[in-house]
């Protein structure tokens, strides 16, 4: 009885972070006549609660690194008073294309796809940026898959062989050309040589740590829930690459303290399994 409500609380807590209630969303249903099927391998990566938590804040720590794709977001979105909301209609967006039907994905890509018609602008410097460019959807899909399959690497499943690792791009790559995105990697070594190619377009300044810094100081929605939202946003800043820390100005994870946090991340993840098992 006492596992029940302990289950059942925790349950609620998460539910609430991915699903806005208010609105009268509920968790999406899995069904098996989507993109991918139940046998794809992004099914096992993104039903993955604390890899995906993870690995979704370390994508938008690589992802407002590009100047054009932090543009759009601090030209045309409300994150800075409403960061969880844009965090959880992401969320939402991942999972309607990964587990809902056929027409529950094609739906919620072609709404993005216009929404990104809409967002266009200028650069500081004067440089012209959209949302459907090819090359800045590319960027954002590449750093999205590839951080939530090292987080489900490490926290979920450290020996994934590199044949589903590979199958896990492909099958992503599905999304990423329906939203318009080019190139689009098909591999594990593509999107490293992806990420590679695109490093020199890369820059961190004012609006960059502005960013950054909303989104690693945002607190949990209950302060019962701080430490485990404090514990997710270390372990993202230490999935990071090298480099992208020291762009960021974050620095390493102490050798003494990174163990500590990947052993407390890999405990919420196992408590987590235990919840929605």
């Amino acid at each position: 009885m006492f596992a029940r409500r302990v289950k059942a609380a925790i349950a609620a807590e998460i539910v609430g972070i991915f699903n806005d209630t208010g609105k009268g969303e509920r968790p999406v249903v899995r069904r098996g006549d989507g993109m991918f099927g139940r046998q794809a391998v992004a099914w096992r990566v993104h039903g993955d609660v604390t890899s995906m938590m993870v690995g979704g804040i370390t994508s938008l720590l690589l992802q407002m690194l590009h100047p054009q794709v932090l543009a759009g977001v601090w030209d045309h979105s409300n994150f800075r008073t409403d960061m969880q909301g844009r965090l959880r209609r992401t969320a939402r967006f991942i999972a309607l294309t990964t587990f809902g039907g056929r027409e529950e994905a094609e739906s919620v890509i072609a709404r993005v796809n216009g929404i990104h018609e809409r967002v266009v602008g200028v650069l500081p410097d004067g440089t012209a940026y959209r949302a459907r460019d090819p090359a800045l959807l590319a960027w954002v899909h590449v750093t999205e898959a590839t951080s939530f399959l090292e987080a489900w690497i490490r926290y979920a499943e450290p020996g994934m062989t590199l044949t589903d690792q590979n199958r896990y791009f492909v099958e992503m790559a599905r999304v990423a050309v329906a939203l318009g995105a080019d190139p689009v990697p098909r591999s594990r070594a593509e999107a490293r040589a992806l990420i590679a190619a695109m490093r020199p377009e890369l820059r961190v300044d004012a609006r960059t740590r502005e960013v950054a810094g909303i989104v690693l100081q945002q607190k949990a929605r209950r302060a019962v829930a701080q430490p485990l939202q404090s514990l997710t946003m270390q372990a993202a800043v230490d999935l990071l690459p090298d480099w992208a820390r020291r762009m960021h100005g974050l620095g390493a994870t102490p050798v003494l303290a990174r163990p500590l946090v990947q052993a407390g991340t890999l405990g919420m993840a196992r408590t987590l399994r235990w919840v929605f098992r």
